[in-house]
């Protein structure tokens, strides 16, 4: 399904080749608030948001109440054309020289990451100029005036460390909530490898299905661990929940036929929806990392959860998402693990929330 793209084949026709086939707070309570210049007449603003558990998990009706919703399809294609945006800017910088910044002591950002963000949402306040919109690199924005359950969760490069390497393992990520329901979503990933990178995008809407390159997806169905092949991934922060992670990784390492760990969330639940893998799970995902992933898992028919096993929300820090007839068999490992997370202290309150997206949700 992917497009192999020629060498010689440069500017306008690569990209067109390819493409068819900001600091945050982490505290566990409080808001992050950063001063910043009045944006002006018609012009977005940014707002604070939060880390807390003030929205409680809702339950799976309330979750699926889509009344006045817009057409899903419709978000879907906002998001596959503003993930081609983004990928073009990526596809430009391939096999290039990179401008590397450091966020943390190992967390990069390239001004790929920047530009490519800025070219989504660029795309966004054209297409959907009412809605929020929480950015990976820019944080949290909305019209001064706007009251919209929309949000969109943009990463514009999942898998940067893996970008700047050459390593084919990155992704442009957009996904659309409405009252913090996964409705429209698009993951175009970036594949092949020096001189010979292709893509492969993923849509999907819902109760509209998933697709791959518009081949519908079909999580994998396969309801024993010892024929599972698995997915995880590690956070930078080597916290309590990093060294259960690597138990986990152990265990299941040693009774199935292998985890993988690819080093970016948007592939992984991609990849779990087209059923090439059978699960993936990892803990302190952000929103960005899994709004439009989450969406294709679902709409491939597989099951998304929290680690503990309660219903998910993308402002969750723990994320399982399987096939249908293998979650189960993963949790009876996974939720004793995560509680005991919790009995130690450890905090799983929703983060990364837009102050006040409570009230409209």
């Amino acid at each position: 399904l992917a497009v192999a793209v020629p060498r010689r084949a440069t500017g306008l026709a690569r990209t067109m080749l390819l493409l068819r086939g900001g600091p945050f707070c982490r505290r566990s309570t409080g808001s992050c608030r950063r001063e910043r210049p009045s944006p002006g007449p018609g012009r977005r603003s940014r707002v604070p948001f939060v880390v807390s558990n003030a929205a409680a998990t809702p339950t799976e009706d309330e979750r699926l109440d889509l009344s006045g919703a817009a057409c899903p399809h419709e978000i879907e294609q906002i998001a596959v054309t503003a993930a081609r945006q983004g990928a073009e800017v990526i596809l430009n910088a391939l096999d290039k020289p990179r401008s590397i910044t450091f966020k943390g002591s190992t967390d990069i950002v390239t001004e790929t990451d920047v530009a490519a963000e800025q070219a989504i949402l660029a795309c966004l306040q054209k297409e959907a100029p009412d809605h929020m919109v929480l950015g990976e690199e820019g944080g949290v924005s909305v019209n001064e005036d706007s009251d919209s359950p929309y949000l969109w969760c943009v990463d514009p490069l999942d898998g940067t460390t893996n970008f700047a390497a050459g390593y084919p393992s990155f992704a442009v990520s957009v996904g659309c909530l409405y009252k913090g329901v996964p409705l429209g979503a698009s993951v175009i990933e970036f594949t092949g490898g020096f001189d010979c990178w292709a893509t492969r995008t993923f849509r999907a809407s819902r109760g509209g299905g998933a697709f791959c390159n518009d081949k519908r997806l079909a999580a994998s169905t396969n309801d024993t661990l010892q024929n599972s092949l698995l997915v995880t991934g590690f956070g930078y922060d080597h916290d309590v929940a990093w060294a259960t992670n690597m138990e986990t990784f152990k265990h299941f390492t040693d009774i199935t036929r292998g985890v993988r760990r690819l080093g970016a969330a948007a592939p992984d639940l991609c990849h779990v929806a087209l059923g090439i893998v059978d699960a993936y799970w990892e803990y302190n995902l952000k929103p960005w990392d899994v709004a439009a992933g989450v969406l294709m898992v679902e709409e491939a028919g597989g099951v998304v959860s929290g680690m503990d096993g309660k219903p998910y929300s993308v402002f969750d820090k723990s994320l399982l998402a399987a096939g249908s007839n293998i979650h189960s068999k993963l949790l009876e490992y996974i939720q004793p693990r995560t509680e005991s997370l919790k009995d130690q202290g450890y905090c799983f309150e929703r983060w990364y929330y837009p102050d006040g997206y409570e009230r409209i949700i």
